[in-house]
């Protein structure tokens, strides 16, 4: 009797925590920043009643940072993809800068969006939006939920935007079976890999894994440091303009998508769209410029069975019988996007457990956890958004599902 009195008591503390804040955004990148101008631009008195928590305490910091590590000179996406509410804003800045829009479809200069992006944070005054924070729980109190931040304190919320486009990086099987001690710095995933700290390669041999458009920067990054280098993918090296065809920016592609109720066939479309690595085709053409004068081999076809650190190099061996040797290996193989990974969402899970497939939740069309307001964005959003969910395109289409929501 006394045990359910004194649950009793804490189900109604519960229920009647005063919440800090109405809404709480993890994550202060692209999705985070498209959501808050098109919510702003709404309603325009919301500025004041939500917050963005991230690390860096600004906002598109770790996207700025990935962009600089890799030396990525301008976007793959279009010049109308990009967090402002307006479409054509981005080229309406770019009237004095219009060599900045890189052919075929005024692709954006890194520091054109950049400038761009900090442009549209002064107008829509979210400078001051972002705590220098890190939630390290995400605590359901139902209906709310508390926050816990790295430096101990916590806050409690009435609404949560998972903004942070979590990822986890793919590692072949064979990197796991290597026995033996090596410096680290000798094989890194692309995700670590900066290359301005790198200084001369001069006469090293770097074998790339991976057939992506991260590969081609690494590559073209190595080269230009002077190292010779081996780009190994598991089929031909393929170009496409996006990572996935436009028609799934609208209703050509979508319409099936949504009509589809089988949501393991969903899975598989967003997977067959994307259809794994690719390069742009300017990014091909750099690369065959590169194999023609030597200074780059194509590894087509090609997979690594094992991998021996012999001492001060690597030796690997392909599926092919054939062996290679090199300085360093670098993983460009992708990341991979898993719910049920995610510590943030841990409790969350426990308490309102939600349908996974492959690794995608199935929320609902306002991109909303069943039983409760927590939202998602970016790839997690997959099953709902189609596969642009992780890109800038996704973050307007998630945006223009989770506002209505929440207005």
């Amino acid at each position: 009797m006394r045990r359910a009195r004194v649950i009793m008591i804490i189900i109604l503390v519960v229920m009647f925590v005063k919440p800090d804040l109405n809404l709480a955004i993890a994550g202060a990148g692209v999705h985070a920043l498209t959501l808050a101008l098109h919510l702003i631009q709404k309603r325009k008195n919301f500025g004041d009643r939500f917050l963005a928590f991230d690390p860096s305490g600004s906002w598109l910091s770790q996207w700025h940072r990935q962009f600089a590590m890799q030396e990525i000179p301008h976007l793959r996406s279009p010049a109308v993809h990009h967090p402002a509410p307006d479409a054509f804003n981005l080229r309406s800045f770019a009237e004095s800068r219009t060599n900045e829009l890189h052919p075929p479809y005024d692709l954006p200069s890194t520091e054109l969006f950049k400038d761009f992006c900090k442009q549209a944070i002064q107008e829509f005054k979210v400078n001051d939006r972002v705590v220098k924070a890190t939630i390290t729980r995400l605590e359901p109190l139902d209906p709310h939920f508390r926050l816990w931040l790295d430096d101990g304190n916590s806050l409690v919320a009435r609404r949560v935007i998972l903004a942070t486009n979590k990822t986890f990086v793919q590692i072949p099987e064979w990197v796991n079976k290597i026995a033996e001690s090596y410096p680290k710095v000798r094989l890194v995933h692309s995700h670590s890999i900066d290359l301005r700290s790198l200084g001369s390669l001069f006469g090293e041999k770097i074998i790339i894994i991976g057939g992506g458009l991260t590969s081609g920067h690494l590559a073209m990054g190595a080269i230009n440091r002077g190292a010779k280098v081996g780009l190994m993918s598991r089929r031909k090296l393929k170009a496409k303009v996006f990572d996935a065809e436009p028609g799934w920016l609208g209703p050509k592609y979508l319409k099936g998508f949504e009509a589809e109720t089988d949501w393991e066939k969903r899975r598989q479309m967003v997977i067959s769209a994307r259809d794994g690595g690719s390069l742009t085709p300017e990014m091909l053409n750099r690369l065959e410029q590169a194999n023609r004068s030597g200074q780059v081999d194509f590894y087509e076809n090609c997979e690594v069975m094992k991998a021996e650190w012999k001492g001060n190099f690597w030796r690997l061996i392909c599926e092919d019988g054939m062996e290679l040797n090199c300085d360093r290996l670098w993983l460009a193989t992708g990341t991979k996007f898993d719910v049920k990974a995610d510590p943030l969402l841990t409790e969350i899970i426990e308490q309102f457990p939600i349908e996974v497939v492959g690794g995608f939740p199935i929320i609902d069309p306002c991109l909303r956890w069943k039983g409760c307001e927590l939202f998602l964005m970016g790839g997690l959003a997959a099953l709902q958004v189609g596969p642009t969910a992780r890109n800038i395109s996704g973050a307007r289409m998630a945006s223009d599902r989770i506002i209505p929501a929440l207005i």
